[in-house]
């Protein structure tokens, strides 16, 4: 069975970072693209930021360009998500999944709230 285990959400200050972690099994994690998601109450769940199976290639979305940082390890399937200088729009469940069109199934992922 498929396994996509978010982690590293919290309460942060503005200003503050965050790494978030998702530990995966049962697909061949290096094989597929994998992207982080995020998803606030109301509103559509949007693409954050994505990475090439190798790892050579990343996307970001326009509101996180030079603050994120989305990175993998083959090794231990795991798929990273570093995020500096969050703002109080930050604040959403975050979610890991593939890169493609074709999402496993989407977990409970990890709840970032960024205020004061």
């Amino acid at each position: 069975q498929v396994q996509l285990v978010e982690s590293g959400g919290g309460l942060v200050q503005p200003g503050g970072s965050l790494r978030l972690s998702c530990a995966t099994s049962g697909f061949a994690f290096s094989r597929y693209a994998m992207s982080w998601y995020r998803q606030v109450p109301g509103k559509e769940r949007d693409l954050v930021a994505r990475i090439s199976s190798v790892g050579g290639s990343t996307n970001y979305a326009d509101s996180v360009k030079g603050r994120f940082t989305i990175s993998r390890d083959n090794a231990k399937n795991t798929l990273y998500l570093q995020m500096n200088n969050l703002k109080p729009e930050d604040t959403a469940v975050y979610y890991c999944n593939s890169g493609g069109n074709a999402p496993f199934y989407w977990g409970p992922g990890t709840q970032v709230i960024v205020s004061s």
